[in-house]
């Protein structure tokens, strides 16, 4: 990259992070096994509740099954959230990622509880459309682009994914919407559009 493509270290240190213990975990057993990854703090609402191990769903944000599945979020993570940080700053950033993969994951664990379906899980996706849904609402602001991306290129990003996941199986949907929302709403919060004529973008 060149000396002039602005830094994104919240992006990257939340990724690494993600990637570091993933491969600790790899090293002590199977990721890809439910309750290999219960143990060392996947989200299970009935376990959550009955025990008051409400910090699942925060652990889980950094949990992942499988390589694969890793692979896909931290892509998508660097992406969007290279965008993302740069536009709304560090501080903003973290909130949005945070409290949006909380926010998924409440109305997941909610969801679960009028279902009665319980499944363990965990990763990042929750909070990854957090910065997603925030993305729309700073490009809306700043008359449809932010950067290289479009609202629309978000909104047609944020409907190909819902749509993936309602056809697929042992995708959590509702910290999806959850995690969309979560970032919107917040982004409505936390962001003001800053006055300046342009502003170079690039990814990693």
């Amino acid at each position: 990259m060149g000396k002039n493509v602005k830094k994104a270290p919240c992006t990257i240190l939340i990724a690494a992070i993600n990637v570091i213990v993933f491969f600790v975990l790899s090293f002590q057993g199977m990721t890809e096994d439910g309750a290999f990854m219960l143990k060392h703090g996947a989200m299970y609402v009935p376990l959550m509740i009955a025990q008051g191990e409400y910090y699942r769903l925060f652990t889980c944000m950094f949990l992942h099954f499988g390589f694969d599945h890793l692979l896909n979020n931290m892509v998508t993570l660097v992406l969007i959230g290279w965008n993302l940080e740069i536009e709304i700053g560090k501080i903003k950033f973290l909130l949005i990622y945070i409290l949006s993969g909380l926010g998924g994951n409440i109305l997941s664990a909610w969801w679960d509880i009028q279902t009665g379906e319980y499944a363990v899980s965990a990763g990042a996706s929750g909070a990854i459309f957090g910065l997603i849904g925030a993305l729309l609402y700073v490009a809306i602001r700043n008359r449809g682009r932010i950067g290289d991306i479009s609202g629309k290129g978000i909104i047609f990003m944020i409907i190909l994914s819902l749509y993936y996941g309602f056809t697929s199986t042992g995708v959590d949907n509702m910290a999806h919407i959850g995690g969309v929302l979560s970032g919107f709403l917040l982004s409505i919060l936390l962001y003001w559009k800053r006055n300046r004529k342009s502003r170079a973008y690039s990814y990693l």
